[in-house]
Formats: C-alpha cells, structure tokens, sequence
C-alpha cells in the first residue's frame, strides 16, 4: 500500500515522501497515528497544494528579511558604556542583548537570538555585528562602542 507521510517516521521517510508499506503497517499504525494518508489523486494533489504553499511562504519571508537588511545596513548603533580609567577596556561586556536593545530603540524588533556575537564586546571601537534576519538572508549593523 502506498501512503503519503505527513509526519517525519524513523527509518521509513520525511513528511511529504511517498512511500510503500505493508497494509497492515499503514492501517494499524501510520494512518490511526496521523502519520499518513492513502496515497490516492486526492491527497497528492493536498500535498502538492501545500508544499506550493509552503514555498511561497517562505519566499515571501525572505522578501520581508531583504528589505530589513535594507534598511538596517543603512543604520549605525552607538552604545554608550563606562570604561576602566584611561583605558579602552569596558567594566562588563556589550552582548546580544545590549544590541537587541539598542535596534529597539531604533524601532527595530529584533530578537537577541538573531544577534550573531561570538563573544561579548569588550573594549571601545567599531564593530560590524551580524544579524541573522533569515536562514538565507544575514544583515550587518555597524556599531560604535563609545565612552560615556
């Protein structure tokens, strides 16, 4: 019997592969489970409806991420921080959240987790952070860490 998977099963397939199990497999596990469908016109037709979907949705996202990065390319951070005497080290270090803050405050909502820093800033400069806005599309914002 042929089932379409609507769900990811161990050794048999992804979801939305077409594959050929025996009747009793599909009829007492698969199919009751929710893991499956017949494999007839009707539902190839569902899943090709969906994945087309599903592709359009995701390029529409990545339309969205382009003009992002658009427009935060064109921005510069400044973030303001105390440092030790003379020296160009900071008291603590500037993290994702700092930056997720500071793009806030610029009237951007970007989630700290997209904020790429492999490690906390931590003297005075200018930096160029990664924001990953897409899996595809990756945004680079210049910042300027400055004494206060």
């Amino acid at each position: 019997m042929e089932v379409i998977l609507l769900k990811d099963v161990d050794r048999l397939g992804k979801a939305g592969a077409t594959v050929k199990v025996k009747d009793g497999f599909a009829r007492n596990l698969l199919i009751p489970g929710g893991s499956a469908v017949l494999a007839n016109a009707a539902n190839l037709k569902r899943l090709e409806q969906a994945k087309q979907n599903k592709i359009a949705k995701l390029e529409a996202s990545k339309k969205e991420a382009e003009e992002l990065k658009e427009k935060l390319s064109a921005i510069s951070l400044t973030l303001p921080v105390l440092t030790k005497d003379e020296d160009e080290k900071l008291y603590g270090g500037i993290t994702t959240i700092d930056v997720a803050r500071a793009l806030k405050e610029e009237g951007f909502n970007i989630d700290k987790n997209a904020v790429l820093l492999e490690e906390p800033i931590k003297s005075l400069g200018i930096y160029e952070i990664a924001i990953k806005l897409h899996p595809e599309v990756e945004a680079k914002v210049k910042t300027w860490v400055v004494k206060k």
